[in-house]
């Protein structure tokens, strides 16, 4: 389902709880962080590639998607209040 404009209702109705910035220490590393925006200015998709992340902090990768994809996941499935 489409607004008027085309965008998904869904992306219009998380689009604005997801905008939000994150307060200090809530987001991801910076270098997690530059990297995740390096693959989706590159590939359109949230991707890090372990090639762009500090040896010392690429297992921190995963804990990264899931830091990013809970409030868009539970934007999408629960009820707005």
């Amino acid at each position: 389902m489409h607004d008027p404009h085309g965008r998904s209702l869904g992306a219009s109705r998380c689009g604005v709880r997801l905008s939000a910035r994150p307060r200090r220490g809530d987001g991801p590393d910076r270098d997690l962080r530059q990297a995740l925006l390096r693959g989706i200015s590159e590939s359109g998709l949230p991707t890090i590639e372990n090639d762009w992340v500090p040896p010392a902090k690429q297992s921190e990768i995963s804990a990264t998607y899931t830091l990013i994809a809970k409030p868009a996941l539970q934007c999408m499935f629960d009820p707005l209040e």
